[in-house]
């Protein structure tokens, strides 16, 4: 079994390939290559820890079925943590920030990185889509996009989030030791 981060696959929200300028015509374009992708690499077995925005707000695009149609094509066992687009869909999570202790630090998981925790050495967030991959949230911690627009459209391990770090902290003009 391994584990898994991503988020705001946004399943067919229309408006988001062109507010975030993403590679596909058509919302079935986008939810096919998100599927086929996010399949490549998770196993039934996994689990996935997403960081908000399933699918868009309630209505044509989002409502129960569909919601229940893409978990149903997506491998793993999710985690859901809720989204600014998940309060008026079929998600129902009630989870909005989560604490983990993973390669010996303490992270703090949230979809909107306002939320996040700068007492915490790492913070995983979605929500900002391609603005970033990684910044600094205080001194002594960092933030990292997990929105899957910043990450070519996959879930990412672990070991692909600190190597991402490890890159921020050698370019960083102020590297420090982040510990948890």
């Amino acid at each position: 079994m391994n584990y898994w981060w991503t988020s705001d696959y946004h399943f067919s929200h229309t408006n988001i390939i062109t507010y975030c300028n993403r590679p596909f015509k058509t919302a079935e374009e986008m939810n096919e290559t998100i599927i086929k992708r996010h399949n490549e690499r998770v196993k039934p077995e996994d689990t996935v820890f997403f960081l908000g925005d399933f699918i868009f707000k309630g209505g044509k695009e989002g409502g129960i079925e569909k919601y229940r149609l893409f978990e149903k094509r997506l491998n793993g066992k999710f985690i859901f943590i809720r989204g600014n687009h998940d309060n008026n869909n079929s998600l129902k999570t009630i989870i909005t920030k989560m604490y983990i202790y993973c390669g010996a630090k303490t992270i703090c998981m949230t979809h909107r990185p306002e939320d996040a925790d700068p007492s915490v050495p790492m913070n995983l967030c979605g929500h900002v889509h391609g603005r970033y991959k990684v910044k600094r949230l205080s001194e002594d911690s960092l933030i990292v996009n997990l929105s899957v627009d910043v990450w070519n459209y996959y879930p990412v391990t672990f070991n692909e989030i600190n190597a991402r770090v490890a890159d921020f902290l050698r370019q960083d003009k102020q590297p420090r030791k982040l510990e948890g």
